[in-house]
């Protein structure tokens, strides 16, 4: 019987404002230390001892996601210039192959539509990516990026997972590869109208994009550095406007930004800021011609909590229009800029929405919102790439229906769909539910739930249940197809999505309460919907497990030490579970910019004492905890592995418990884990294995 790894205790010592705390495993943070290596390791053969007897389980589910899965396929091709634009997968390939085919019609707007088993008339390969990644247990793909005319593609990857990029530019006409090689850039890479240059973007020590960088392609010159923000809190990015007539550099931090705009066709020239940035205002921009005359559209959050979209002039940003007002039930998301009309993105009673605004003499036409029908989904502006399109390109998706395009007929007002994921096997939409639910968290606020499951599920509180949970930077959970998924409710798990505080499902006020000072509100929004889940008979907090990854990770290790007996087990994927130790040390990837978002320990008596009261690794207990499972990657730059080291090694020596706590520790991969898609395939059937037993579902048929 293999017994759990236990860390050496080697204590040391940190003091802030007052407060003296002795960390007996903050050693584990050398990953040169040989001991280090040795303790993952020691926790990943426990983990596979621990889980063995589920080896069967993950390869059904493993087959079942194969099975289901249309390996050979295409995507829908994409329009620009003269070309339709697409991906291709192959059975038996980790990764997709980017290809394009020319226009024939260049009336007609229908997107080709081949089997995908067959080859496309006139098709050519542009980069297939599994030639890309042979010789690397680790491949990603960041910038694809075609110039103006078609003929150069720019593309960059990472084969260690630590996010830093190698450029490389073909030219496609003569299929040569360029000499060019920028190293340890930023995933992005943006063209020039001309071609002649790209621009891109380094990051820093602390794996912050800080800098844009103008290079020469074929030029055997330096390349040149176009801007640099010396202040840490802020990020720096670099793309074109949807007109591609300006490039725009946009600088943000959680809660401030600032875009400056240089015309395309200018690319030495200088970029001149829109509006100079002030603290706590948010903004960006995107050209739009009104009347012939330049213009940006300017989505802010001046006195507008929620956005608002305003029309300025592009000599004179100061002078707006307001487009759309600010609304207390809506948060305007995005805008999508065209010859002809505006697609705006937006959310209300915590769905997304799509409308269009017509451009007309004068200004624009009414809001015209994209009717769906189901009552829980998701739906967004897809991949448009030319100017003066008859179509917008929109995804849509639900817990029931598998990811949808469609193109949006301007003239008609109809819905044509393109493509739905194929589902083999045989799936059938009607034999499952979706429904929304509200818990009532302590503070008497609603907190909605999305809950999906199979028609023949009993409502008795006997099934098993998987509450997910993230609730941070404003981002939003929203329904979603999963082939994977079908594995739990199949068998009989409830799945349900916990629209905790600190997420932005129902606009700006349901993120501001739940960060900074008021971030506990988002651990007891998720426990309330753990007691709801309970209380409507869904589930019992005997089969119920808990998931979250990265800063829902550290949801999961606060509820653990607030609600242990509210779970039965819990699932923390890259978690960000020692929050305070990383928050105290500016030198660490990202933290500066992260006081924004948690607040900042080190300088702040009152932020150090919030945190210290909720950071799961300082708040581990001598109490029981339900079974946990900790997964997470060596070469993670964003969530360092030693969080949760530091936490499984607590655990161990405090908690009063008979249950297995797991580490799982990718060893050669970054903060999005494996790559590949079977690779990928193969860890969700572990983790789904792990639920199924843990919620005592294992041996459902």
């Amino acid at each position: 019987m293999i017994q759990p790894p236990l860390a050496e205790r080697r204590p040391t010592t940190r003091v802030h404002h007052g407060d003296v705390v002795v960390d007996d495993y903050e050693w584990l943070r050398d990953k040169e230390d040989p001991a280090t290596l040795a303790y993952l390791e020691a926790e990943n053969a426990y983990a596979q001892h621990q889980t063995a007897h589920l080896a069967e389980l993950r390869e059904q589910i493993f087959d079942e996601i194969k099975s289901r899965t249309q390996e050979t396929d295409l995507s829908v091709p994409v329009r620009h210039g003269d070309w339709w634009y697409y991906t291709r997968t192959h059975e038996g390939q980790q990764y997709a192959i980017r290809c394009r085919c020319p226009i024939t019609d260049r009336d007609d707007w229908t997107p080709p539509s081949p089997d995908g088993q067959t080859p496309v008339d006139g098709e050519e390969v542009l980069l297939d990516a599994n030639v890309e990644a042979q010789g690397h247990a680790f491949f990603s793909l960041g910038a694809f990026s075609l110039s103006d005319d078609d003929t150069l593609l720019a593309w960059s990857v990472d084969t260690s997972g630590d996010e830093r990029y190698t450029i490389r530019v073909k030219d496609l006409r003569s299929q040569e590869t360029l000499g060019d090689a920028i190293t340890g850039a930023a995933a992005g890479a943006t063209w020039s109208a001309d071609g002649s240059y790209l621009f891109y973007t380094v990051v820093d020590d602390a794996w912050r994009p800080f800098q844009v960088w103008r290079h020469r392609v074929g030029a055997d010159e330096a390349d040149v550095l176009v801007f640099e923000e010396p202040d840490e809190r802020y990020f720096v990015g670099v793309g074109r406007s949807q007109s591609e007539r300006y490039l725009v550099i946009s600088v943000s931090s959680k809660i401030t930004s600032e875009s400056r705009v240089l015309e395309a066709d200018d690319p030495t020239g200088a970029f001149r800021v829109v509006l100079p940035r002030r603290e706590g205002v948010e903004y960006g921009v995107e050209h739009v011609v009104v009347d012939g005359r330049d213009h940006f559209l300017l989505l802010h959050n001046e006195g507008a909590p929620n956005f608002e979209l305003a029309l300025v002039p592009v000599e004179d940003p100061t002078q707006r229009t307001v487009v759309i007002a600010a609304d207390e039930t809506t948060r305007l998301d995005d805008v999508d800029v065209f010859q002809r009309f505006v697609a705006v993105s937006y959310r209300r009673e915590a769905l997304t929405r799509v409308g269009i605004m017509r451009i007309v003499d004068g200004g624009f036409g009414p809001l015209e919102e994209i009717p769906f029908e189901e009552n829980l989904f998701s739906c967004g502006v897809g991949a448009n790439a030319e100017w003066d399109p008859p179509f917008l390109r929109l995804g849509y998706t639900s817990f029931v229906t598998p990811g949808s395009v469609y193109d949006y007929d301007l003239a008609s007002g109809a819905l044509l769909l393109r493509r739905r994921v194929p589902v083999l096997g045989g799936y059938d939409p009607d034999h499952y539910r979706q429904e929304r639910g509200w818990a009532t968290a302590d503070d008497g606020t609603l907190v909605p739930l999305s809950i999906v499951y199979h028609r023949d599920t009993p409502r008795d509180g006997t099934a098993p249940a998987l509450l997910y949970g993230y609730g941070a930077y404003e981002v939003s959970i929203d329904p979603g197809f999963s082939i994977p998924r079908l594995s739990l409710l199949d068998r009989g798990v409830v799945y349900a999505v916990a629209h905790v505080r600190g997420g932005g499902e129902l606009g700006r006020h349901w993120y501001e309460n739940g960060k900074l000072l008021a971030k506990r509100n988002t651990f007891t929004d998720f426990i309330a919907c753990a007691r709801h889940l309970v209380e409507e008979g869904w589930t019992t907090s005997e089969r119920l497990v808990a998931e979250g990854g990265s800063a829902g990770g550290l949801l999961m290790g606060a509820v653990a030490n607030m609600a242990p007996d509210a779970f039965a087990g819990i699932l923390a994927e890259v978690p960000f579970v020692d929050a305070l130790t990383s928050m105290l040390d500016p030198s660490l990837p990202l933290t500066v910019i992260e006081w924004d978002e948690w607040g900042d320990p080190l300088h702040d008596p009152e932020v150090y004492a919030y945190m210290k009261s909720y950071s799961p690794y300082e708040n581990v207990g001598p109490h029981a905890y339900p079974q946990i499972c900790a997964v997470t990657s060596l070469n993670d730059t964003r969530v360092l592995y030693v969080e949760p080291a530091k936490w499984v090694a607590k655990l161990r020596s405090i908690a009063v418990t008979d249950q297995p706590i797991v580490l799982k520790t990718e060893m050669s991969a970054g903060h999005g884990g494996v790559s590949g898609r079977y690779a990928a395939w193969r860890e969700r059937a572990w983790e789904l294995a792990w639920i199924l037993d843990t919620a005592g579902a294992a041996n459902a048929p």
